[in-house]
Order: structure tokens, then sequence, then C-alpha cells
């Protein structure tokens, strides 16, 4: 058991480590959100299974705090993995593969931006409101893994993590959401 649990742990160091190829992905990333959230945009996020609670997990840092030592105004965040009844009824009425489009094209504004997590870049819900995002000229960011699928292909902004495992992936999508998203707070509360 020692060694699996030491195995795990240098997996996770060598690919959360491997993220900083992105740094200028990043930078942009930073840029991006910040100046949209600065002219009245929102982050919208979606994703599916462990990255739909990820997503739900940044919205929360957004519009709480991600520091405990900065009190500040909320920033506008929202999973789009959250209401039940609506993604249900929508897999009921429509099909899954609309859930995110559905909530996203009732939301979204000129200024938002969409953030897709995914860790193999073919989920059909996913790819369905990138392209809707797109189509509306909605800046899209993906933290994606296993190469990026096709999801990487409707990403203005991609992180592609190095790594099939899908519990690395999502390690490290948490880590470079809690990156960005503190670089974002202290840029628009310093």
């Amino acid at each position: 058991m020692k060694k699996r649990l030491l195995d795990c742990i240098h997996e996770n160091i060598k690919v959360i480590s491997s993220t900083q190829k992105h740094e200028k992905i990043i930078q942009k990333i930073i840029t991006l959100t910040t100046k949209k959230l600065s002219q009245g945009g929102k982050i919208l996020l979606c994703g599916n299974g462990g990255s739909a609670a990820d997503a739900q997990h940044l919205a929360a840092e957004f519009l709480v705090r991600l520091n405990p030592k900065k009190n500040r105004k909320a920033i506008p965040a929202i999973s789009l993995a959250t209401d039940t009844s609506t993604i249900t009824a929508c897999g009921n009425d429509y099909n899954f593969d609309k859930i995110f489009q559905r909530t996203f094209e009732a939301l979204f504004n000129k200024n938002d931006i969409l953030i897709a997590l995914t860790t193999s870049g073919k989920s059909k819900n996913i790819l369905n409101v990138l392209k809707s995002a797109k189509k509306n000229k909605i800046p899209t960011i993906g933290f994606l893994g296993n190469k990026g699928g096709i999801a990487k292909n409707y990403c203005d902004l991609s992180i592609i993590v190095n790594s099939s495992n899908v519990a690395r992936i999502q390690e490290s999508h948490i880590f470079l959401g809690h990156y960005i998203f503190d670089q974002i707070e202290n840029k628009l509360f310093t």
C-alpha cells in the first residue's frame, strides 16, 4: 500500500509539474478573463462527473472567495451542471447532449467566458456547448486531458494536461483553476 501511495504522489507531482509548459496560455486566460469580468461578464463553467464537481467548486471560489484573507465582492460565475431539474428536463425533453447548451444559450451575454472541463475532450454535451459559444462569439477556455480530444478544436484557449489518467487530469484541472482564479482575484482586487 505504501508503494502505491508513493507512486500516486509522484505521478501527481509529475503531471501537475508538466502544466508549467502552458505558462503563456495560462497568462492569456488570466488576462482575458480579468478583462471580461471588468466589462461586466461572468464565468460559465461545465463538465461531466468529477469535472462537473470541479466546475461547481471553481464557481464557488469566484462567488465566495478563494483567499480567506481577501474580503471582496462576489465574482459572477455559475456552473451549468448544478441544476438537476433543468438537466433532467432537458435530458428527457431533448437529450443529454444538449444539457449545457440549452442553459448556456439562456444565460450568456456578450462579455461572458465559457470554461469547459473535460478529461476526454469528446463528450457530446461539452462539444455542443463549445460550438454554441463559438457561434455566439463567446470566448471558450478548455481544461482538457487525453490530448484534448475534439474539444481542443472548439476552444480559443486550452490547457491540455499530459495524461490519460482521469484522476491525475482532474487533480491538475483543480490546481490550474485555483492558480488562475487566484491570479484573477488579485488583479481585480488589489
